[in-house]
């Protein structure tokens, strides 16, 4: 499936021939492991060797999974682009009890509105969000990111993908050095 660039900022670091793709919800403790690794894992590999590309896989027992995603997606929108949706997930991810419910449906978020939600990621990561949330680019850039991972068979988070090739056996608690290692054969 053919991605179409627009203003939003692709979710890609490095510039490498081998892409590793990470599918991940931001809310999913599992999924914040693995991005966090994005850095090490360039440093080991190599940034001129590989690319890593982050696609957004809402799921719907994370109940605030659209919102967040649409926050992630609008940072990118902002001057400073993915730099700016890599901090949304940072946030995100240090942040994770303010944006996610006790066993996935009660607690204290049963009373957060997506406008309070906006807001605390504003507040945690410094960035006005407001108008690049309701920005017409990001409604299609997120059914994107849907299509393209239904289309590749991935309905959980985390999941990887080497060269287009789904990784099963790969997991979010994998030592980076195992990630490198598989990415240079």
């Amino acid at each position: 499936m053919e991605h179409v660039a627009s203003r939003l900022d692709a979710l890609s670091w490095g510039h490498g021939p081998r892409v590793f793709e990470m599918f991940i919800e931001p809310t999913c403790p599992y999924s914040a492991r693995a991005f966090m690794k994005i850095e090490p894992l360039l440093a080991a590999a190599g940034r001129d060797r590989v690319t890593v590309k982050v696609r957004l896989q809402s799921q719907p027992w994370h109940m605030f999974s659209g919102v967040i995603v649409r926050s992630v997606l609008a940072a990118s929108l902002l001057p400073g682009g993915r730099e700016n949706a890599r901090r949304v997930l940072e946030v995100v991810g240090e942040h994770r009890e303010e944006f996610e419910f006790e066993g996935h449906c009660k607690g204290s978020n049963m009373d957060v509105t997506p406008r309070q939600l906006v807001a605390r990621i504003e507040r945690y990561s410094g960035l006005a969000l407001g108008a690049a949330f309701e920005a017409p680019e990001v409604g299609p850039e997120l059914k994107w990111h849907v299509k393209y991972a239904r289309q590749n068979g991935i309905h959980v988070s985390p999941t990887f993908m080497i060269d287009g090739l789904v990784q099963p056996d790969m997991a979010s608690d994998d030592d980076v050095a195992d990630w490198a290692r598989r990415l240079l054969v």
